[in-house]
């Protein structure tokens, strides 16, 4: 293949895995085979919409050497352990998928694949040791995974999922296959734990959570009672939108008063702007994993690398919607007691990031309760990915 058509195979797929939710923003990355000795990758920190054939870099597979202006993505290395080992091996796509992640905060992989998973994917999803994104230990633990399996999907520790194919459409069927093959691997688990069998990941959150607590509990939320905001601080003004209505309402920042009366779950919005100048739009996850985690009451720890990353080093929770502003120092999000998570950024864009990553996470969690769940990620080592992210990736993501 030459190397024009390759790079904009790359684009197209990244888009379609965006419109298809597999991946988001900067996170992940694709690739495309050009022949035995290179292949063309997604640059390092870009969003996949917009990107032209300038953006995706030419990549050495045995060296990983580069040439450019631009930057390949830092996980370039295990693309190129795909290509050294399959050869007919075409493409591979690194993503952050909501299911697969939460496998990935298991203490194994799945073991066996029966029907059209396996057909799709092989005989098993092995689970790859974990590494801090981009280095060489991550690189270490996914070639022995590579190593220990022959199918077509790895998930790594703590991270998201490697997929492959001999084209863009196979990979892309892999991906979207383990999202279904996850999907069903927890509710399996969760019927034995449980005793009763849930039909899709909603029902499951919602049983665990009641099994949990002690007593059934909905995770369904009254959504005239929430809001998503912006905040438009020259004017001192907070606009409101009602999640049930898509009603604007105009609160005033200094002193709560508003144009019509508000729920109280207003305040909070009002308490996280008061307390972080950098916030100006916030999103109120309402997720039913989310308001599940939220019912659990706990601080939330990052299971997830994308979560140290862009929510923080750890979520905590607010009691009332007034101590949020308290809660929120620092980090990106705050629980909010039995009613889900504020999900804070700059722009509508980072807040929408920080909303995906905390349905994700909650999952993750969740599904800890009822498999063999590792522990949290290395404190010192969600710090360094947290300052990296703030300092470098996030200011990327904005060019």
């Amino acid at each position: 293949m030459d190397v024009l058509t390759a790079k904009k195979e790359v684009i197209a797929a990244g888009e379609r895995l965006v419109e298809a939710g597999l991946i988001a923003r900067t996170w992940g990355n694709v690739s495309c085979r050009v022949d035995d000795k290179t292949f063309v990758i997604t640059p390092s920190g870009k969003p996949y919409i917009g990107l032209t054939p300038d953006d995706i870099v030419e990549v050495a597979i045995d060296s990983l050497e580069w040439s450019g202006d631009v930057k390949p993505s830092s996980e370039k290395g295990i693309h190129a352990e795909v290509y050294k080992r399959y050869s007919d091996a075409n493409f591979v796509i690194h993503t952050h998928q909501k299911t697969a992640s939460a496998i990935s905060v298991l203490k194994s992989g799945i073991n066996t694949l029966t029907g059209e998973n396996k057909d799709v994917i092989g005989d098993n999803i092995l689970l790859a040791s974990y590494g801090l994104p981009g280095t060489k230990k991550l690189r270490k633990g996914v070639t022995a995974a590579l190593a220990g399996s022959p199918s077509k999907a790895t998930v790594m520790a703590h991270h998201g999922a490697l997929c492959f194919g001999r084209d863009a459409d196979e990979a892309f069927m892999v991906a979207d296959t383990l999202e279904k093959a996850c999907a069903e691997y927890i509710l399996d688990a969760a019927k034995a734990a449980i005793g009763k069998a849930a039909g899709d990941l909603d029902t499951f959150c919602a049983q665990i959570v009641s099994k949990l607590a002690g007593t059934e509990k909905s995770l369904d939320i009254d959504k005239s009672m929430i809001y998503n905001s912006e905040c438009d601080r020259a004017s001192g003004k907070i606009i409101l939108t009602n999640l049930a209505d898509g009603a604007k309402i105009s609160m005033d920042m200094s002193t709560g008063a508003a144009d019509t009366q508000l729920a109280d779950t207003a305040e909070a919005h009002r308490s996280i702007y008061l307390a972080a100048p950098a916030m100006n739009y916030i999103i109120h996850n309402v997720d039913k994993e989310t308001v599940g985690a939220s019912i659990l009451g706990k601080t939330m720890k990052p299971l997830l690398d994308d979560f140290s990353q862009i929510c923080g080093t750890k979520v905590r929770v607010a009691k009332t919607p007034a101590a949020c502003g308290k809660k929120i120092k620092g980090k990106n999000a705050v629980i909010l007691k039995d009613k889900g998570a504020l999900c804070c950024g700059k722009n509508e864009g980072d807040a929408e990031a920080v909303n995906m990553i905390m349905s994700k996470a909650s999952l993750a969690l969740l599904t800890t309760k009822v498999l063999d769940g590792a522990k949290p990620i290395n404190p010192l080592e969600a710090f360094l990915m947290r300052f990296i992210y703030l300092k470098k990736y996030s200011k990327q993501a904005e060019k």
